[in-house]
């Protein structure tokens, strides 16, 4: 388990990655495309740390712990060992549907928050071989209405159409919404200055903002 830093969630005090390897979701931007990845597999010896108490952990920050070709059997090893610990996780997917339903039956709701990214409304190559972002928004929906506290994250946010977006996330219903751009120079098709800050005027009118410092570059 390692401390917060870098320009990640300013509400998030460690991550941990239990599960380790090459993400099958396969999106053009993340940043650990820089590394040479291993295969997918379950790290045993993460399951002997300790993570500690009053602590809020995002569980899976290198690679989707809950995307589809990820084994189940590591999935529950992860969170009976997140059950054991008075601390409050963050688990983030772009495969919604099953971390819903995976978290739900094996968790309690009031430590737990679930977020997905929505970085467009658009279907864009960038994503690689993630589900289309109304499906996450579906989920997300879901996940709202049986009581989880839930987050949206646009980040890296790239350009899209401002109605169909806003009503995306109006229909999620998120608790708030995390808004970042793209800090690693990956080229990626980017909305002016202009349409962001409609689109955050809009948000602003159901749902709560944070912006990440690297949205500045958008913005300013």
């Amino acid at each position: 388990m390692n401390k917060q830093k870098g320009d990640m969630y300013d509400f998030v005090t460690h991550t941990w990655n239990p599960i380790k390897g090459k993400c099958e979701h396969d999106c053009s931007y993340c940043y650990m495309k820089v590394y040479e990845l291993p295969e997918l597999h379950l790290a045993e010896k993460e399951l002997r740390k300790n993570l500690g108490k009053d602590n809020f952990v995002f569980v899976g920050s290198a690679t989707d712990i809950f995307a589809k070709k990820v084994n189940f059997d590591w999935i529950v090893k992860v969170l009976y060992h997140c059950n054991a610990f008075n601390n409050k996780y963050l688990f983030q997917s772009k495969n919604p549907e099953r971390m819903y339903k995976v978290v739900k039956s094996l968790c309690k709701k009031d430590n737990i928050t679930l977020g997905t990214t929505i970085e467009t409304n658009r279907h864009s190559k960038e994503m690689g071989s993630t589900p289309p972002t109304d499906e996450r928004a579906f989920w997300m929906r879901r996940a709202k209405e049986d009581n989880f506290e839930t987050m949206i994250t646009l980040e890296p946010l790239m350009d899209f159409d401002l109605d169909e977006l806003v009503t995306l996330l109006r229909f999620a219903k998120p608790d708030f919404v995390n808004i970042g751009a793209d800090s690693k120079g990956n080229n990626l098709p980017e909305p002016d200055k202009q349409k962001v800050k409609m689109l955050i005027e809009e948000l602003n009118k159901f749902t709560v903002i944070r912006k990440k410092n690297n949205l500045g570059r958008l913005i300013e």
